[in-house]
């Protein structure tokens, strides 16, 4: 497996806090404070890693991230209760995408906007599965193909700079439904979710803004 892929996989993987018992259940504040306790971590490879900070606007906090030849992510340690709320919620915006590219093959798989849904399939990172939803640049909402690197990771398609390029766009997906469609699996719980903006397969630079990351009954 590409080392690149290998070190992504490595940095989304989160470690379970305890139960959540909410009908919804919100993932990030996207404050100072929050930024400064997450860690950051650069893809082993890459040339940089991405800048995140944090803004505010007339909905609330948000998330802006630059990726300039660059690759890292960033997680928070939760755990989902997928029998109770298996509905994530994202709110996201890609000012600057990453349009020409192949995102389905190795010199291409990068995206503006991810965030990763993560179920622990056994003792080692490298076996877990993953959901990576995506804000495309060049593909339709809706589609969807395994990561070049691996057939445990799916990239699916939610929102496209094809039709809202530097727009905000609010989307929605049943992570427990998608487990069983993409990986055949029964999940009652999620083990972990991250985001990442990468451009370090491309060289190219992104710009993008999450708010509102949540999970809810629907």
């Amino acid at each position: 497996m590409n080392i690149k892929v290998v070190a992504k996989l490595l940095i989304i993987i989160l470690i379970v806090s305890g139960p959540s018992f909410a009908d919804k259940v919100n993932i990030f504040e996207f404050t100072e404070i929050e930024l400064l306790e997450l860690e950051v971590r650069k893809v082993r490879g890459a040339d940089n890693k991405t800048e995140y900070s944090v803004g505010s606007n007339e909905n609330g906090n948000y998330l802006k991230a630059v990726a300039d030849n660059a690759a890292s992510g960033l997680g928070k340690k939760v755990i989902i209760n997928l029998n109770k709320t298996p509905i994530i919620n994202i709110t996201w915006k890609v000012e600057k995408d990453l349009a020409g590219i192949k995102e389905n093959t190795k010199k291409g798989h990068d995206f503006a906007a991810r965030v990763f849904a993560i179920k622990k399939t056994g003792a080692t990172p490298l076996s877990n599965r993953a959901i990576n939803y995506v804000f495309s640049s060049n593909s339709k909402v809706g589609e969807n193909s395994p990561s070049p690197y691996t057939k445990k990771s799916i990239d699916n398609v939610l929102s496209t700079t094809q039709e809202n390029l530097n727009e905000w766009v609010t989307v929605k997906a049943n992570v427990k439904e998608d487990f069983k469609r993409f990986h055949n699996l029964d999940v009652d719980q999620l083990d972990g979710l991250a985001i990442m903006s990468d451009t370090d397969n491309s060289k190219m630079k992104a710009i993008t803004y999450y708010q509102n990351i949540f999970f809810s009954a629907d």
